[in-house]
């Protein structure tokens, strides 16, 4: 497997990524609205001038079979930043085969290259399957309101 970053080629490719996982979480109960993204708004918000969010792909054989999106953010009272991971998504023949740990470990480097505190994100609570394969990782669940769980993993904690 390889993990590589996404380019302004993949505008299509992220945007397919973004439908599966919009299924799976409708699949799951966590999405019941309309995608309102575009290859156009993705092209614009990723790949413009101030890049407002990151992809990273990884491949098995020269094809994607899983991606991450995520953005920086800053916290002023501790004076670092940390990651906001927005999606993760593996295709389904790949998982339980460390396609989402090639990509968890590629942003755990990430955000030790960038002194960044933590990795965020949040998680429905009817993905079992997705929660069991983060609190592998190390990552804990801070908080949970309703179906929705919010974790936090610090880099070097890997169970």
């Amino acid at each position: 497997m390889n993990v590589r970053s996404a380019t302004p080629n993949d505008v299509s490719l992220i945007f397919s990524f973004i439908r599966k996982k919009a299924e799976f979480d409708r699949d799951v109960g966590a999405f019941s609205g309309v995608l309102q993204s575009t290859e156009n708004k993705i092209r614009n918000t990723l790949f413009g001038e101030s890049p407002f969010a990151y992809v990273l792909f990884v491949e098995a054989s020269g094809i994607e079979i899983g991606f991450a999106l995520y953005g920086f953010r800053y916290s002023s009272f501790v004076g670092q930043p940390s990651i906001w991971l927005d999606d993760l998504y593996v295709d389904v023949d790949r998982r339980s085969q460390g396609t989402g740990a090639a990509l968890m470990e590629h942003l755990a480097q990430s955000a030790q290259e960038n002194d960044c505190t933590h990795l965020a994100w949040n998680a429905d609570a009817r993905n079992t399957r997705g929660l069991s394969f983060y609190g592998h990782l190390g990552a804990e669940i801070t908080e949970q309101q309703g179906n929705r769980c919010f974790l936090r993993w610090v880099p070097g904690s890997v169970a």
